[in-house]
């Protein structure tokens, strides 16, 4: 007689999570708050806030590198800051994929996340 098998368990939906924090490569800020408007999933949300917060960090890194490039090290701030972009978009992206929450180093938490 042949044993049953256990059903597997199934994988949370990632897709969400995973999108949030991928757009915040392609649109900045605007994908994830599109995310964070438009789902009713808590852990989507969850993953948009945490990309917001980035994305907003970003921008005020982005102006004050603007601002220190008058002196010239702001094009090495700048260029630092779009690659810290790149890793951490993509490292959060795959947290996210194994429905892990990462928090986001040098982000300024204007969005309360739990």
């Amino acid at each position: 007689m042949a044993k049953k098998s256990s059903p597997i368990p199934k994988k949370a939906d990632t897709t969400l999570p995973l999108l949030a924090h991928l757009l915040g490569l392609i649109t900045g800020f605007l994908g994830p708050l599109i995310i964070l408007l438009a789902t009713e999933d808590k852990r989507a949300k969850t993953h948009a806030k945490k990309a917001l917060n980035w994305q907003f960090s970003l921008l005020i890194y982005y102006a004050v590198s603007f601002v220190l490039m008058f002196v010239l090290i702001g094009f090495l701030t700048f260029f630092a800051v779009a690659i810290l972009n790149i890793i951490f978009c993509i490292m959060a992206a795959v947290k996210a994929s194994k429905e892990e929450l990462w928090d986001y180093p040098l982000a300024i938490p204007f969005f309360e996340t739990s």
